[in-house]
């Protein structure tokens, strides 16, 4: 059974920085995409970053270019979300996708990840 497990919420002031990690337990296909979403309270879950694990090409939300970094291991299977310069509004639930067939057409589809992990909670307080 394939798992993501997440690790590194926490709560941060705004402007400060936090690192998450996510772990795949095992690789699914040679071409896989590792990524991030968020989901404020009471909002839809939206794509925030994904990088595809053999490439290590990387897409990102316009909201988050310049102050969040998607990174690999792909020898671990896990991925790291750097996040830089945390603003209030980055206060979500972030969960971790995996994907066999994202495409860098569908990567901000949240319906083309096939696994995803638990969810990790990221505070900002201002």
């Amino acid at each position: 059974q394939v798992q993501l497990v997440e690790s590194g919420g926490g709560l941060v002031q705004a402007g400060g920085s936090l690192r998450l990690s996510c772990t795949l337990s095992r690789p699914t296909f040679s071409n896989y995409a590792m990524g991030w979403f968020r989901q404020a309270p009471g909002k839809e879950r939206g794509f925030v970053t994904t990088i595809i694990m053999s490439f290590g090409i990387s897409y990102y939300a316009d909201s988050v270019k310049g102050r969040f970094t998607i990174s690999r291991d792909s020898a671990k299977n896990t991925v790291y979300l750097h996040m830089n310069s945390l603003k209030t509004e980055g206060r979500a639930g972030y969960y971790c996708a995996a994907g066999d067939h994202v495409t860098p057409s569908t990567v901000r589809s949240s319906d083309r990840y096939d696994y995803w992990g638990q969810g990790t909670q990221v505070t900002v307080s201002s």
